[in-house]
């Protein structure tokens, strides 16, 4: 992939839980080891737990864990849009560290409102860009969502952005993971489909020889 000179590399998952953040953590170190500047980066996060920067900003703690895997400070940047759930159906949403209030799921996923959240987590990510020689991008979920996609940013659309080639992971630990692989892929547009470099098989417990 460095021969390809990118600036970043997205880890998009099959669905939640698959081991994305895990990889992404192994991921910064493995690359800060090699001699780059690395960070992570994941654009839109929720969790009901957040961490604290030094700076009194609010993120996810998968991010901060990240970047101490990066050897860096955790930053507000590495995690732009941060939900965290008040109810079944709102969150209080967080922009850059700071909370702006709360929403309910369809109020967060009007297109207009989205796009405006857009314009922070590229302006988040461009700064990261400029500081960094690599951002390691977790995506959230699935990117073949496809009741989300219209106004997704955070998986296929950031990668985009980013001209990030993406690692597709699967957990083969929950079972069928070929046919959740297959089709992921078969639910993404063509272009989104030549951005998928490779797949990771997650998870793997048993003989390697099976």
């Amino acid at each position: 992939y460095f021969s390809m000179k990118i600036q970043a590399l997205q880890i998009c998952g099959t669905g939640s839980g698959v081991g994305k953040s895990v990889i992404v953590t192994a991921l910064c170190r493995i690359f800060l080891q090699d001699g780059y500047k690395v960070c992570p980066f994941k654009a839109q996060n929720m969790s009901l737990n957040s961490f604290v920067t030094s700076g009194g900003a609010e993120m996810g703690r998968a991010q901060a864990t990240q970047a101490l895997s990066c050897r860096i400070l955790p930053h507000a940047d590495m995690n732009p849009v941060l939900l965290k759930p008040m109810s079944n159906i709102g969150s209080q949403v967080i922009i850059q560290g700071k909370p702006v209030g709360n929403r309910t799921a369809r109020q967060y996923q009007q297109k207009k409102y989205k796009q405006q959240l857009f314009l922070k987590v590229k302006e988040s990510f461009n700064r990261l860009k400029n500081e960094y020689e690599l951002v390691v991008i977790e995506g959230a979920g699935s990117p073949a969502e496809i009741n989300l996609k219209s106004h997704d940013i955070v998986n296929m659309k950031m990668a985009e952005h980013a001209k990030a080639p993406v690692i597709l992971v699967g957990d083969i630990d929950k079972g069928g993971v070929f046919a959740w692989l297959v089709g992921t892929l078969e639910l993404l547009t063509k272009k989104e489909r030549s951005m998928v470099r490779g797949i990771v098989i997650n998870k793997f417990r048993g003989d390697k020889t099976l």
